[in-house]
């Protein structure tokens, strides 16, 4: 159980809940997609000519946990973390739980916003968001990307390349329909080196997506699509950032190596929740990248 909750760590998310009483800089608002999808997202910043950060959770968790870099980034420029469908605050939706919808839903969001240059930064399921956004969209209106703690999909060729990680998703999968409580709170513990305090507030908000949604969103994301040809887009400054302890660090590092120029960093001693373990270290990396992707031209 302990080996399989490791892996399906890979592709899950971890939540720091925002306190509006303390952090007022920190603005929510929602946007309704062309389904008819009211996705929510959180806010900071918005002055300077700098391009916007915008920030896209995993599975099953919301733009909360993103606390850290709202706050970090925002003097200089907007700073805007999303909830995916079905996630957080968002609208629960029985269609479009793919990472292909939701990189629609992020450029309908971008586009409501007049935002024209972005650096896409996408952690566990977010990283599938971010290569189906490159793959539908290209990389004219990105100043970079980032790649956190996942590589991506290769579709249904992962039950051959990656077969203990395969058989721990597909086998997880018939208990979290039947234990989702169980499954989640198992989950969310896996993913972090350092709980935060309000771990019972992170594992009930993995609660929030229906079992039958949440199971839907898992396969698309990992066997639905081959996303690794999105890779070979990318033409901006690119960063892959991971856990040292991850069992798919190699894959990340292969993936590092396929997109040209890209950073990789492995970050030790910690868990899939890199960024909540050492956020010293995961925002000193993306500061870093932040520069270079400042200094890009929009085409």
């Amino acid at each position: 159980m302990k080996l399989m909750q490791g892996l399906v760590a890979s592709l899950v998310v971890a939540l720091i809940p925002v306190s509006y009483a303390s952090e007022m800089a920190i603005r929510d608002a929602y946007v309704t997609t062309d389904d008819g999808a009211r996705i929510h997202y959180l806010q900071a910043g918005g002055d300077g000519s700098a391009p916007a950060l915008v920030l896209i959770p995993g599975w099953t968790l919301t733009a909360s946990l993103w606390h850290e870099q709202l706050q970090r980034f925002s003097d200089h420029r907007h700073v805007i973390a999303v909830d995916s469908r079905s996630q957080g605050e968002s609208s629960i939706m029985l269609t479009g739980n793919t990472p292909e919808r939701r990189a629609q839903d992020l450029h309908e969001l971008l586009a409501s916003l007049h935002i024209d240059r972005c650096v896409l930064v996408g952690w566990s399921q977010g990283a599938q968001d971010v290569a189906a956004y490159v793959q539908q969209f290209g990389t004219a209106s990105l100043a970079g990307v980032v790649f956190v703690d996942s590589p991506v999909s290769a579709g249904t060729s992962e039950l051959d390349l990656r077969k203990p990680f395969s058989k721990a998703i597909l086998t997880g999968l018939s208990r979290y329909a039947a234990q989702p409580a169980d499954y989640n709170a198992g989950m969310v513990r896996s993913i972090f080196q350092r709980p935060p305090a309000n771990i019972d507030a992170v594992i009930a908000q993995a609660q929030r997506t229906p079992p039958a949604v949440g199971a839907a969103m898992l396969v698309s994301d990992i066997f639905g699509t081959d996303r690794r040809p999105a890779l070979q887009k990318i033409d901006r400054p690119a960063l892959v950032i991971a856990s040292a302890n991850s069992p798919l660090l190699d894959a990340q590092k292969q993936m590092a190596e396929s997109i040209h120029g890209a950073v990789f960093i492995a970050v030790p001693n910690t868990r899939h929740a890199v960024f909540v373990d050492d956020p010293r270290a995961f925002d000193g990396a993306l500061e870093q990248l932040l520069r270079a992707a400042d200094s890009t031209r929009k085409d």
